[in-house]
């Protein structure tokens, strides 16, 4: 089954430089440093130990900002890999500046590219985040003796139907992990069918909260712009889910006066997209770089960079969370719960379920089916909850997971 995967990577690869051209036109690629992914390295390697964390796209690199601000500070490690595939990970990586931290883009998964990754960056550990399950890199770095940890790790029901498809291959795969960190219960029933032999639960990642991005005059300049409106946001909606969210303000626009609706697409190459239809609704809307100061007669404020949402959640009462309507599995709440706003999703939020269930155990979130429901349940001025409960128990995880870290630089080594 291997030698079938890598005859099928075989002719994509083949076919990449159309498909990497593409992307560039559609800009979802890098069009100077798409060559990365095929191990022509645009940074170097330093001397000294070096520590590897790898995420599909933005969600699973956040969730390890906290623990890379402590391995920023650790005078053993000497530099920070952190790979990604996506053009909009690049980018909010980027905004951290992190002295220790180099970037790059992930390579296609075939024998001769992740032979040659790892034998460039020479990783003391290699953390893969979330559901990131790579056979060729995980071989090549079994075959190397590194540490190989699926840290925060998540299998979906339907992910796991699509694993046990292929018995023999995943068995195969799963085993090479040295150990695995689930982010919920679920996923350690799935990791023990599959093979993975060493598992130990510490919690969601996702709890524990990173303070890199500090208030500056960007910031405060959003708040006075901000000041004389009402104001609820909509963040990581998928398609059609701007549709719906801007149905909810029509109906509050009929009793509430000053009132903007931001909205934070998942994907911000969809915001010219959007805009036309939101138009169509007789909306007036303006997107976050046209860098407009004056919002009395705008509707729709869409957020069209990388890396600011959590600038807006600072500021809002009511945050209601995309991939909940769309059946998309929801996205991630924790950081606008964090600063206090109450939670709104939809039914379909099987991604974190375990997260919804703390958050609605503590009365911070609220299920909604429909665009009338969305409408009565929005505020503008509450006391805002401090999440006290979200802070310690992150704060727990983050130590414990990097305890769990250190142990296996310093002893499987």
């Amino acid at each position: 089954m291997f030698f079938v995967y890598q005859l099928l990577l075989s002719l994509i690869f083949l076919i990449s430089p159309i498909i990497i051209l593409f992307r560039i036109l559609k800009g979802k690629e890098d069009k100077k440093r798409f060559t990365e992914k095929f191990a022509i390295f645009s940074k170097k390697r330093k001397p000294g130990k070096l520590i590897w964390f790898h995420g599909a796209s933005v969600g699973e690199i956040l969730s390890v900002i906290p623990l890379i601000e402590k391995y920023e500070k650790d005078k053993s490690i000497d530099q920070i890999l952190v790979t990604t595939t996506t053009l909009s990970s690049a980018k909010v990586v980027k905004k951290f500046n992190f002295k220790k931290l180099v970037h790059q883009f992930y390579v296609m998964d075939m024998d001769f590219l992740t032979s040659k990754f790892l034998d460039f960056w020479k990783p003391s550990v290699a953390i893969f985040i979330d559901s990131e399950i790579w056979p060729s890199m995980f071989k090549q770095v079994k075959k190397r003796k590194i540490p190989l940890l699926l840290l925060n790790a998540r299998i979906t029901k339907k992910s796991f139907k699509r694993w046990k498809k292929l018995k023999s291959f995943s068995s195969s795969i799963f085993k090479l992990i040295t150990k695995a960190y689930p982010q919920n219960f679920e996923t350690i029933k799935f990791l023990k069918r599959l093979g993975v032999k060493k598992i130990k639960y510490i919690g969601n990642l996702k709890y524990a909260e990173n303070y890199s991005q500090k208030r500056d005059l960007a910031e405060s300049n959003l708040r006075k712009k901000f000041k004389n409106k009402k104001i609820w946001i909509a963040s990581s909606t998928h398609k059609d889910e701007e549709i719906f969210c801007a149905k909810a303000h029509l109906l509050l626009k009929k009793k509430i006066n000053n009132l903007t609706t931001i909205i934070i697409p998942r994907h911000v190459n969809r915001v010219k997209e959007i805009s036309s239809k939101l138009e169509k609704l007789d909306l007036k809307v303006a997107s976050h770089t046209s860098g407009i100061n004056k919002l009395n007669d705008i509707d729709i404020y869409l957020v069209d960079t990388f890396g600011e949402t959590k600038k807006f959640y600072q500021m809002a009462y009511s945050v209601f969370l995309g991939g909940s309507i769309a059946n998309r599995g929801g996205q991630n709440p924790l950081e606008a719960a964090r600063f206090g706003a109450q939670i709104l999703h939809g039914p379909n939020i099987d991604n974190f379920k375990d997260v919804y269930k703390f958050l609605s155990d503590y009365n911070i979130s609220s299920k909604i089916n429909n665009y009338k429901q969305l409408a009565s349940k929005i505020v503008f001025n509450i006391k805002k909850n401090k999440s006290l409960k979200i802070k310690i128990i992150g704060n727990k995880i983050l130590n414990n997971t990097i305890k769990e870290i250190n142990f296996q630089i310093k002893n499987e080594i």
